[in-house]
């Protein structure tokens, strides 16, 4: 590999803005900003949402009730409905 050509992976805390949970992973992205974790002083990115906070990965996701929407699209249009009553 060409050297100097390639961003630093390191060591990087990820810090989920709603719930305060971090994450250690390792990164290329660059960031100022710097975090005491486990010790050691390291590079911190704060994300909007993770699994922490998704609703899909807490439970609390909201379902949409499906039934009656092939129905519902059928009476709009009348999908499926002849014309004619001559059989």
């Amino acid at each position: 590999m060409k050297e100097g050509i390639h961003p630093q992976y390191r060591e990087v805390v990820f810090q989920d803005s709603s719930t305060g949970t971090q994450f250690l992973t390792r990164s290329t992205i660059k960031t100022d900003k710097k975090v005491t974790y486990e010790g050691r002083e390291l590079p911190l990115v704060t994300v909007d949402i993770s699994s922490a906070s998704h609703p899909f990965f807490t439970g609390k996701q909201k379902f949409v009730d499906t039934a009656g929407r092939v129905e519902k699209f059928q009476k709009k249009y009348k999908w499926g409905q002849t014309g004619d009553s001559k059989k």
